[in-house]
């Protein structure tokens, strides 16, 4: 019986392991005939989709071309940018308007305000600008952030006029200083018609700078890249195209004829260069386009052949860029209805001959149509202003003309044009309206406190001396002394003016214990303390 049972389970046993192959054997092949079928179905479907529209499968291009090439020009550019630091002291708590050259008083005024606050942005200064000011009622502080460019190991930075406007003091931080590190930089000089400046820090080695290209070889829809520190955030990188050239922006200017770009372009990128995918710096940010004070797809960046021109006069012995004018005017935009009224099919016809100027010296008169200038043709005024512009100041020229369709020739004595137009351009107003701050031994810079700024400040009219600045590392800095501070006494003798401030800080000697009485603070936080320590 035993036996019986044993072989019958046996039997089944082995008939078990038999079925468990059998199935796993058909798995198998079933799993590999459909990997096999899947694949030769799709090579069919591919297959036939290319036999029968003909097109070649489209395939994706390596992207490491494209931003190898922008990472390079950005790697080679951004040590030569600069993030640029501005404080100023205004005298009325309202925003100052910028006088545009071509423009009067009053309403014009406000009209280049608009302007201003259209097309940079609210750059120019105020707490709504980039950086900030004092939040103070009495709204005299202003702190600005803007960007420029190294164009000389020696620390020579070209920036925009706007960005160091009055300012009381510049300071700039390269790429690779630590945050917080300052340089104190002097302005060497500035031109409000082409809204640049240069200026200038002590660099014990010699600084990476940026190579100045040829704007005139850039054409729309080349790449660009914008560089700067917009929002004060330094050393951003944009990218854009080279969107139109010879964009004339600002009404009645004739030297700001901009490239303009998409590359985006912020409050605090203004003195920020525009690179072209060669690494060479073919513009200036200047301004944008905007109804929002922010980017908007249309920024404008002066020429490098035009920033060349003025950096080289501005580091001259003289500082400043002087142009050539004849004295006349005329339509930014060329009329056919006028070319025909007046029987000119060339040239610049004179709009108006400023009584007792050259042209009107020489002859010249409103309907005259200028041909040429020393033999060279002029075909728009953009060609007359470059020729009359660039000759000296002083000098002859000799100017073809047409009169009623009849030639003539005359010699004009080129006039400064700075002078000859001061009383638009503003030029010795702005001169001659600042007040030159007085400087002291001990490290800070004061000015007088007038009576509209004492009611502010909350203290008696004719009392004591504001601080201006305050230098780093200074006395006064470590007396805890800061730009604002009204300063009442020092070591018990009153400081009422500067004269008082002069003769006080005079009789002051190394190793002598100096206090001061200062007014800080504004409002409910004002108040009276001492300030003082021992001068080294």
């Amino acid at each position: 019986m035993d036996t019986r049972l044993r072989a019958y389970f046996e039997k089944i046993k082995a008939h078990r392991l038999g079925s468990t192959l059998t199935v796993v054997a058909t798995l198998a092949l079933g799993i590999l005939i459909g990997t096999v079928a899947s694949h030769s179905g799709k090579g069919k479907a591919l297959a036939g989709f290319n036999s029968a529209d003909g097109a070649t499968p489209l395939q994706a291009p390596s992207p490491k071309q494209l931003s190898s090439a922008f990472s390079q020009i950005a790697k080679t550019i951004e040590p030569s940018v600069v993030n640029i630091n501005t404080d100023s002291t205004i005298k009325t708590p309202s925003r100052r308007g910028r006088r545009a050259p071509g423009g009067g008083n009053g309403s014009d005024d406000q009209s280049m305000q608009d302007f201003f606050d259209r097309y940079f942005g609210g750059q120019g200064g105020g707490p709504d600008a980039p950086g900030g000011g004092d939040a103070s009622p009495d709204g005299i502080h202003e702190r600005s952030l803007g960007s420029g460019v190294i164009v000389d190991p020696k620390g020579y930075i070209i920036t925009n006029e706007h960005v160091v406007d009055r300012a009381d003091r510049v300071r700039v931080q390269l790429q690779n200083d630590p945050p917080g590190t300052l340089r104190d930089a002097k302005v060497i000089g500035v031109d409000k018609e082409t809204d640049l400046a240069v200026i200038k820090i002590d660099a014990k080695e010699p600084l990476p700078a940026a190579k100045l290209g040829n704007s005139d070889s850039a054409d729309v829809g080349d790449w660009v890249l914008a560089v700067g520190s917009p929002f004060g955030l330094q050393s951003t990188v944009t990218a854009g195209i080279v969107s139109a050239k010879g964009r004339d922006i600002v009404p009645q200017r004739q030297f700001q004829s901009f490239i303009q770009t998409d590359a985006a372009i912020n409050p605090g990128n203004s003195g920020g260069p525009l690179v072209d995918m060669d690494g060479s710096v073919i513009g200036i940010n200047t301004a944008i386009f905007t109804q929002s004070q922010g980017y908007q797809g249309v920024g404008f960046a002066m020429p490098a052949n035009t920033v060349r021109t003025v950096y080289n006069k501005l580091i001259s012995p003289e500082h400043k860029v002087t142009r050539g004018s004849i004295g006349i005017e005329f339509n930014a935009q060329p009329s056919p209805a006028i070319a025909r009224v007046y029987g000119v099919n060339s040239g610049v016809i004179v709009a108006n001959v400023r009584p007792g100027g050259p042209a009107d010296q020489a002859g010249l008169k409103t309907g005259d149509a200028i041909t040429e200038v020393n033999g060279k043709k002029v075909s728009n005024g953009n060609e007359l202003v470059n020729e009359i512009s660039n000759i000296t100041p002083g000098t002859k020229a000799k100017i073809a003309y047409l009169r009623n369709g009849k030639p003539g020739e005359t010699s004009v004595t080129i006039a400064d044009r700075a002078k000859l137009f001061s009383d638009r351009l503003g030029d010795e107003e702005d001169n001659n309206d600042q007040e030159q701050p007085t400087e002291s031994k001990l490290g800070i810079t004061v000015k007088p406190l007038s009576g509209d700024l004492a009611d502010r400040l909350g203290t008696q009219p004719g009392k004591g001396v504001i601080v201006q600045d305050v230098k780093p590392n200074s006395f006064a800095e470590d007396t805890g002394l800061g730009r604002g501070d009204v300063i009442l006494e020092i070591n018990k003798q009153p400081v009422n003016n500067e004269d008082d401030f002069r003769k006080v800080q005079a009789n002051l000697k190394s190793g002598q214990d100096v206090v001061f009485l200062v007014r800080q603070g504004r409002g409910r936080n004002a108040g009276t303390i001492f300030l003082g320590g021992t001068l080294p």
